[in-house]
């Protein structure tokens, strides 16, 4: 009883010591910018309300804010995604993108950008805003789809067989893209490379309450398997032999990934590395119960994804530049370093 509650004390504790990060975190990030930030801009919103119109408060409230706290939410999302994924595929490579998600919705928007901007569809200017994260998320869903089927008739039952599907889907996938590419005007080529780069500016307090719901959905389902997972690392068979059902867990972790990662996809673009760097991360350094490694990667998928997108609306102002070239730049030291440390732990 004793240790239970010792155990209860140390969480509660963690959690106040992360509460308090990421609250520091957001105050420092918010006062960078091109746009100065003062105290009397966050007390605004007391005296003025909602009718917060123009000028520094404006920004805070309206723009940055909204946006660092989204950042924060999309890195959580793909750090789970990532850690999921990692976790049932049981190779510290895997991620979202190489089941083929994040190329399904990228293909989706190339053919998006295109072919289908030559047909004239009339279209409510209101609903132009919506086209490309419906395309989008449509695509990653419908990988999602076509992965579950061909893995089904090919290898059923199989996580490896379930993998190398994910592979030829992205292969598929970056031909039309490379396709898609040669037939773009300059224009269409310009829309697309940014949109492949990743940025979170059309973050707003409308799509962050949306990504919050999803995410708050999606984690009081999965904390319910993650202890589940760590028997996937002693091998299907296992797994099967303890009496736990693969193929419902398959399905079920491959939806969450495909949902959340396709959520990311549709609103911020391709952002690479967060879903790879921040699971590897945070099992070198709290080891690989799967109990422990899922939480602190939404922590650390959000610590990076925050901190490169401040660097890219920052290092160029007035300029942005796209968040996914920071995530890499961010996320390849950290590799190098995880890489380093297992070295020595293996030496």
């Amino acid at each position: 009883m004793g240790f239970i509650s010792a155990v209860r004390a140390s969480t509660f504790l963690a959690s106040v010591f992360i509460g308090l990060v990421l609250i520091l975190l957001v105050l420092f990030t918010s006062q960078l910018g091109a746009v100065r930030i003062n105290f009397s801009d966050w007390a605004s919103l007391i005296h003025q309300g909602e009718d917060i119109q123009s000028g520094s408060s404006y920004v805070l409230w309206q723009l940055r804010l909204p946006r660092i706290i989204f950042a924060l939410l999309i890195g959580a999302a793909l750090g789970l995604s990532g850690a999921l994924t990692q976790g049932f595929f049981r190779n510290p490579l895997a991620d979202p993108g190489l089941l083929g998600v994040s190329a399904g919705a990228a293909c989706a928007v190339a053919l998006g950008i295109v072919l289908f901007n030559d047909l004239n569809i009339p279209l409510l200017p209101e609903w132009r805003f919506w086209t490309i994260p419906a395309l989008a998320f449509s695509g990653a869903i419908l990988v999602c789809f076509a992965l579950d089927r061909i893995a089904r008739w090919i290898t059923p039952g199989s996580i490896a067989g379930l993998l190398l599907t994910g592979i030829a889907l992205n292969a598929l996938a970056a031909a039309i893209i490379g396709l898609c590419t040669y037939l773009a005007t300059d224009e269409q080529l310009r829309n697309l490379t940014f949109w492949t780069m990743g940025s979170l500016s059309g973050s707003s307090w409308i799509l962050l309450i949306a990504a919050a719901v999803l995410f708050a959905v999606a984690w009081w389902r999965l904390r319910r398997m993650i202890s589940v997972m760590n028997v996937f690392a002693l091998g299907e068979s296992v797994a099967a032999h303890v009496g736990i059902e693969i193929s419902r867990i398959r399905m079920e972790i491959i939806f969450w990934v495909a949902l959340l990662s396709g959520f990311a996809v549709a609103w911020c673009g391709m952002i690479g590395f967060v879903g790879l760097i921040a699971p590897n991360f945070a099992r070198a350094w709290l080891g690989g119960d799967q109990r422990v490694v899922v939480p602190a990667s939404m922590v650390l998928g959000g610590i990076l994804l925050l901190l490169a997108d401040t660097c890219a609306r920052t290092i160029a102002m007035p300029a942005e530049v796209p968040v996914g070239i920071f995530t890499a730049l961010l996320g390849a030291p950290f590799f190098i370093l995880l890489l380093l440390s297992s070295r020595r732990q293996l030496a």
